[in-house]
């Protein structure tokens, strides 16, 4: 990306955590703090280089969920609070891929300090919290997040920004992307699917090349203006490989 003209910015020792806990609106919240840094303070070196108006967000695994916050998605708190006392077919479904107390710590308690620690964002009239993103982020890239539990129907039709997700379709969260992709409220949306590949496909360098391409055709559209790469992220595109999949992956 740096290669394509893009700054790239990143939070340190901002880590995955054992369950869902407060951490899941601090992220977000870091990472908005992190742009108006560069927006009003940036680095000498890159002074008048960065154009925090046109920026984006990409991130893997619970980062991905931390870019699908900031492109738009609302927490449910009585959804998500429904669900984690008696779950219907569909969460019961998703639970199974990851242990309850994961994603539902203590029947979701945890949902009560983050609300106590932010009431500005808990504080709404259609009972969703406030979105934790900034005008600013054009179009984001979550890459195998997680989160429609948290979410719900009505916070991810909130989305309201180019979106592209990647997900591999071995991975435990791909039934969980899918409904995501299906939920997202923007017109503008894609998901490529990796066929095969499980969810550490990050830690292989053939995998992070792919992800990397469409992430410059992705953001160099959409936020450098750059019609010609929209191709490269196309449904065309895809087509012309095999282990490629536009939208959900049916399988064989």
């Amino acid at each position: 990306l740096i290669s394509h003209g893009f700054v790239w910015a990143s939070i340190d020792r901002i880590d995955t955590y054992d369950v869902w806990n407060p951490q899941l609106i601090d992220q977000p919240l870091d990472i908005l703090f992190a742009l108006d840094q560069l927006a009003s303070n940036p680095p000498e070196e890159l002074a008048g280089m960065i154009d925090a108006q046109h920026a984006g967000a990409t991130g893997y695994s619970f980062d991905g969920t931390n870019a699908l916050f900031l492109g738009g998605t609302r927490i449910d708190p009585e959804f998500y609070l429904a669900q984690c006392s008696t779950a219907d077919a569909t969460a019961e479904a998703i639970l199974s891929t990851f242990p309850s107390r994961y994603q539902c710590p203590a029947g979701g308690e945890w949902l009560e300090s983050a609300a106590q620690a932010h009431e500005a964002i808990t504080d709404s009239e259609d009972g969703l919290w406030q979105p934790l993103t900034d005008a600013r982020i054009r179009a984001v890239m979550p890459l195998a997040g997680e989160g429609w539990l948290l979410f719900g129907d009505r916070g991810l039709a909130a989305v309201d920004r180019p979106t592209l997700l990647i997900v591999a379709t071995q991975d435990e969260l791909y039934a969980e992307n899918a409904l995501i992709y299906e939920l997202l409220g923007t017109p503008d949306k894609a998901l490529i699917s990796f066929v095969g590949p499980g969810h550490m496909m990050v830690y292989d360098p053939e995998m992070v090349a792919r992800m990397a391409h469409f992430a410059v055709a992705f953001f160099g559209y959409h936020l450098q203006g750059r019609e010609e790469l929209a191709q490269y992220f196309s449904e065309d595109f895809v087509g012309q490989h095999d282990d490629l999949a536009w939208g959900v992956y049916e399988g064989e």
